[in-house]
């Protein structure tokens, strides 16, 4: 019975991490802030919007294209919400955007009408909107996580204020500490099938993300690229190539504004797709049902999110390779015949690999830290399956896989936020 509730409360977890996402999660944020915003007065009468943004959301903010707009940056994310944002529709806020509410928002744009400016905040995500027309001024604030709400005030009086936040993180942060790699193996390999079928909808969405970078030139190409040398010769044809070519194929699509939605693992676009994908490949090489691609799926998910969880929402490490452990447990799953010693050492073999990718901000290059994440699992994956595994005695590895996680995630949340700042002073000074 205890295990059951356990499990229940881990698929409220995936349901409420594994969401549906359009564009990049950091300047989505903010155009749902001034979509929420917009709501209180007459979109046609704005004059100005004052934005204020986490640094980490900044870093995010500033080299990314937002969906629809051909535009990268905050301020366009900012001025199309305000204009056009469905404040209802979470992080697909912009799915419903015209052409001509385009131009209006680029208008904004050309008249100086929008800034967008580093907040004096300590939070990881926090989006704040201002939107003043002649006779009102409503502000919108976003913390912690990138569609909650926390305040609405419209001329100085509080519309709405969130008393409740905390309250359910630490319920999630409970679930997530009473976690370990092995319960969440046997909960992805045991579930009841009807309970985590939804997770197959990842597969669908980031599919056809996939497909729609490699019909068209998004970002840096880079999936399109790689698949042209295999024709070449100079790459090989194989599985590896699959998983890297298919998978960086969603994120350029993503990451060059895309109008296809993601679906998303902990607030990340690219981290859903990282998780997704490398497990739809190998599932397709293996003619797996769907029963099997949806325990891989719940399994990379969940293994995604609980490392995610050891360390902030955004920090200093590209978190697609925390995601890629996610998916290289749930490529270990199919091809180690649904073995939990294979998933194990394969977690541990990647963060012998792969524990110091810099996060220096969204943009078309975070594909390139995608591919090199998915090829760094699929190697570890092989490893594993050869019962090679980098040792305990080897740099942050340990003999547990637990406290291997931990220690990456200590490095993450205290040696790396010195790194974090010097990144964002970096990009700061570029802008």
């Amino acid at each position: 019975m205890k295990q059951q509730v356990m499990w229940q409360q881990l698929i409220k977890l995936v349901k409420h991490e594994v969401l549906p996402a359009l564009g990049c999660t950091e300047p989505i944020s903010l155009a749902l802030a001034a979509a929420c915003a917009a709501r209180h007065i007459d979109k046609n009468s704005i004059e100005k919007i004052d934005a204020f943004v986490s640094p980490n959301l900044m870093k995010n903010g500033m080299g990314v294209t937002v969906p629809g707009t051909g535009m990268i940056g905050l301020p366009i994310a900012a001025a199309i919400g305000a204009i056009a944002g469905d404040a209802d529709a979470g992080l697909e806020v912009l799915k419903n955007i015209t052409d001509n509410q385009i131009t209006q928002a680029k208008n904004m744009l050309a008249d100086n009408k929008i800034t967008v400016q580093i907040a004096k905040s300590n939070k990881a995500i926090y989006s704040e909107a201002n939107i003043y027309t002649r006779s009102d001024h409503v502000k919108v604030c976003i913390e912690d996580q990138h569609t909650n709400v926390t305040l609405i005030e419209k001329n100085g009086e509080t519309i709405f204020q969130a008393d409740n936040t905390r309250r359910c993180e630490s319920k999630s942060d409970i679930i997530l500490k009473n976690m370990s790699v092995r319960l969440i193996y046997e909960f992805a390999s045991q579930a009841n099938f009807d309970d985590i079928k939804f997770i197959l909808d990842s597969a669908k969405l980031n599919d056809a993300l996939s497909q729609e970078g490699l019909s068209k030139a998004y970002g840096l190409s880079i999936a399109t690229t790689l698949h042209q040398q295999t024709k070449t010769g100079l790459l090989a044809d194989d599985l590896l190539s699959k998983v890297i070519i298919r998978t960086t194929a969603a994120s350029d699509a993503r990451m060059g504004g895309a109008t296809l939605p993601a679906m998303s693992n902990s607030g990340s676009g690219n981290q859903g797709i990282t998780a997704t994908m490398p497990v739809v490949v190998v599932a397709d090489y293996l003619n797996a049902t769907p029963e099997q691609l949806a325990r891989a799926l719940m399994l990379s998910h969940t293994i995604a999110i609980y490392i995610h969880s050891k360390f902030p929402p955004l920090s200093a490490l590209c978190a697609a390779s925390t995601a890629a452990m996610g998916s290289a447990a749930g490529m270990a799953w199919l091809l180690g015949k649904g073995q939990y010693e294979p998933v194990d050492m394969t977690i541990c073999n990647m963060i012998g690999d792969l524990s110091g990718i810099i996060c220096d901000g969204a943009s078309n290059s975070c594909a390139m830290k995608v591919s090199t994440s998915v090829s760094s699992g699929f190697k570890a994956v092989l490893m594993a399956l050869n019962q090679t595994r980098v040792t305990g005695k080897e740099g942050i590895v340990c003999d547990s896989v637990e406290t291997s996680i931990n220690n990456l995630g200590a490095i993450v949340s205290n040696s790396m936020k010195v790194i974090d700042s010097q990144i964002i002073d970096i990009m700061s000074h570029k802008a």
